[in-house]
């Protein structure tokens, strides 16, 4: 699989951050079953419990959408060490993504590792879980 555009979406977006408290910027991408990408940022907010990861934001516009399926996960933030989805946002990923889908995580355009969902969330909670 090819990963530069999901990487250069993911940085790009990452420029886009609403980080006034933490300064933090953190930049996603998302790719749907049909090859569409998603952008999103994280936008924090000064009650924190309301800020919204860039993972989520990007899945969010997918689901809204009409995109179910996310087939891979591209994530920068600090670009001198590579950033990991936090819990919440691995959950939201495992709701629309199987656990091998490939989660890209960036320090550029060049420097980037990838990893499977089942890799940064092991037994994940899913939808299969309810329905046992």
């Amino acid at each position: 699989m090819e990963y530069k555009d999901l990487i250069s979406t993911a940085l790009k977006f990452r420029e886009q951050a609403y980080v006034p408290y933490s300064n933090f910027k953190v930049g996603a991408a998302v790719l749907t079953e049909d090859g569409s990408i998603y952008g999103g940022c994280n936008i924090e907010n000064a009650s924190y419990g309301a800020t919204n990861c860039a993972e989520r934001t990007a899945i969010f516009k997918a689901v809204s959408e009409g995109h179910k399926v996310i087939k891979a996960v591209a994530v920068v933030g600090d670009v001198s060490t590579y950033t990991f989805p936090c819990g919440i946002c691995r959950q939201v990923i495992a709701e629309f993504a199987d656990t091998s889908i490939p989660i890209i995580l960036i320090k550029n355009e060049k420097e980037y590792i990838v990893k499977t969902l089942e890799e940064v969330l092991p037994g994940a909670f899913t939808k299969q879980d309810l329905n046992k």
